[in-house]
């Protein structure tokens, strides 16, 4: 390297052949790089020995005393690491570290620090001169050794208060019991601003107050995009780029409204824009991308936190990109409050309080089944259980749930996590979805060997579900004895109570009994819409006058009896399930829907449009 180093130099004129013979003399007398060597004898800049190594390499020059390191990536790797290998981590950006490297060809380091560290390296080259000064500057020996000699103690103490050399022995205290709390709070104010938060992606602030007026005029934009929908109660956000214009929709209660139209020319300051906010790669616009933004919103009333979930998608007049708004404050986790209906809700409740078996929740995409498991999940999270769930992606953090993000990538799917977590002493299990045999037969296996299994699958009722099983593979007998419950799902959207009201023309009851209502009801019911407006006329401010706000759900629960798992050894169809399953006070979708219908919740429009008969 330093000859390769030194005969640059020399071709590009920034040294003589008389400066690199001493510095070579130099070199061999006392060590060191030829690089450090000519910068500290005054013979070339320190930023001109950068930029000739970056064109050598081909890799990005960085000036450390100007570059703002990520404390949270310095962590990543240990000082002894740093100094043997002469790099530094800068930050990092989803499963890649960006390294300021002396030496960007040293696959030794590189090799070594991707296996340390389970990232992808992204190599910038730095002079030696400016990494040792940074080195000595994000590197804090002394609070190292405090944090050592915390440990130590704390450890010391642990072996002194139980036999921890012999596991078989009785665990009777052998000294002054230590205080555990007391202990961690030291551990604790020894780590102080060392102290690592693991976060995948770090957090924007949006700043909406009179201070951001002079933020930039795609800044503002995007700002404004993403708060728009927030006070639209959408769901997803899409920018789709065309020949002649850019449109911007919202899904507002799980249909598309279009909200604005922004100039064309904009249309690449806002895709790197948003990208850039996703930690995305914006010069890459060949490829799909999936990113997260997180960001606080700062208002006049104060701080709210928000999670995007970004996707891009190549098209022939640009990148297309759809935010997913996962919103906290949305999440229900109170299910009496989700639609149920009480006989329904009975039945679920008692399956998931079961202590093995299997529940499956089953549905389109967008149909709240996610909702449904993490409100299942929220009643049983007690002190006293294990819940691990495998998710893809996981939507919205629970405390004192163990949840883990699938990575396909690197190969670990549900399957793989599955059997990781039967070696992890689960109680409840959630899987985000059964996709195939393997996933299938490994659920099925845990339910059947004291778990409890909550998982979802694509189908169209809750009696089909044991079809598809099959289909992929798992046996009759496995199916009837693992399964606890079945339940199919879909969204409605509610009638808005502030401009509801009832039907201006009622449909006879003829038309009412084709939709499933029996005579009787048929008779009685009153149809509700909304009206979208005020009683002075006024477009409704609640639902922008569209006489609908928020959704509710429709719920077809299958709850296994014997008569129904006999059924399903000898491969009944699902017809025949379903047929035994109402007999038994099965209420299905479209029941379901008939019911919120006569309640005034929703309209036979949006029931028609769900459910069939």
């Amino acid at each position: 390297m330093s000859a390769k180093l030194g005969e640059i130099l020399l071709k590009e004129g920034l040294i003589t052949p008389q400066q690199l013979k001493e510095a070579l003399d130099y070199q061999r007398a006392h060590g060191g790089r030829l690089g450090s060597i000519l910068v500290s004898l005054g013979m070339v800049h320190d930023e001109a020995i950068t930029a000739v190594l970056s064109r050598q390499y081909g890799v990005p020059a960085v000036n450390l005393d100007l570059f703002d390191v990520d404390p949270n990536a310095v962590r990543l790797l240990p000082e002894e690491t740093a100094r043997k290998y002469m790099v530094l981590p800068l930050a990092r950006n989803g499963s890649t570290l960006t390294l300021a490297m002396v030496d960007p060809t040293n696959v030794f380091a590189i090799d070594d620090i991707k296996f340390m560290t389970g990232l992808n390296i992204e190599q910038v080259v730095v002079s030696e001169l400016s990494l040792e000064r940074a080195l000595a500057r994000y590197y804090a020996p002394e609070k190292g050794l405090v944090l050592a000699e915390k440990i130590n103690e704390f450890s010391a103490g642990l072996n002194d208060q139980f036999n921890l050399g012999n596991l078989t022995s009785a665990m009777a205290p052998t000294a002054a019991p230590i205080n555990l709390d007391e202990a961690m709070q030291e551990i604790s104010e020894a780590l102080g601003e060392t102290e690592l938060e693991v976060s995948e992606v770090e957090e924007e602030v949006l700043d909406l107050t009179a201070a951001a007026a002079d933020e930039a005029p795609v800044v503002k934009l995007v700002n404004m995009i993403l708060v728009s929908s927030l006070e639209y109660g959408a769901s997803d956000i899409h920018i789709e780029p065309y020949e002649k214009e850019l449109r911007v929709r919202f899904r507002v209660d799980g249909l598309l409204r279009e909200v604005m139209r922004p100039p064309l020319k904009m249309r690449a300051a806002l895709t790197s824009r948003i990208k850039i906010m996703a930690k995305l790669d914006i010069a890459e616009t060949r490829l799909p991308q999936d990113g997260r933004i997180k960001i606080k919103i700062k208002r006049e009333t104060g701080v709210r936190d928000l999670d995007f979930r970004v996707s891009t998608l190549p098209t022939i007049w640009g990148e297309k990109i759809v935010l997913r708004l996962l919103d906290k404050e949305k999440l229900m986790l109170d299910m009496t409050k989700l639609g149920f209906e009480p006989e329904s809700l009975e039945k679920f409740k008692r399956q998931i309080a079961k202590p093995y078996g299997m529940v499956l929740v089953t549905g389109p995409t967008g149909s709240g089944k996610t909702n449904t498991l993490y409100s299942a999940l929220a009643s049983l999270n007690t002190p006293d259980t294990n819940i691990m769930t495998a998710e893809d992606p996981v939507e919205f953090n629970l405390t004192g749930i163990n949840q883990v993000q699938m990575k396909e990538q690197i190969g670990l799917n549900f399957a793989a996590t599955l059997r990781a977590f039967l070696r992890q002493d689960p109680n409840i299990i959630l899987v985000g979805e059964i996709r195939d045999f393997e996933t299938a037969e490994i659920a099925v296996k845990a339910a059947l060997t004291g778990h409890l299994v909550l998982s979802t699958l694509h189908t169209n009722d809750a009696p089909s579900t044991v079809s598809r099983l099959m289909n992929m593979g798992i046996e009759p007998f496995l199916v009837a004895t693992s399964v606890n419950l079945i339940q199919a799902q879909r969204l409605v959207r509610r009638i808005c109570t502030e401009c509801k009201a009832p039907a201006k023309v009622q449909p006879p009851a003829q038309a009412l009994i084709e939709l499933g209502f029996t005579p009787e009801e048929a008779s009685k019911v009153v149809v509700y819409e909304g009206t979208g407006k005020t009683k002075d006329g006024r477009e409704c401010p609640k639902c922008k006058g569209s006489g609908y706000k928020g959704r509710v759900g429709l719920y077809e629960v299958m709850e296994m009896n014997d008569e129904l798992r006999e059924l399903i050894l000898i491969g009944a169809s699902a017809l025949e399930l379903r047929k035994k399953a109402i007999e038994h006070g099965m209420i299905t979708l479209r029941r379901s829907g008939l019911r919120k219908i006569m309640d005034g919740i929703t309209t036979i429009e949006e029931v028609v449009r769900e459910t069939v008969l």
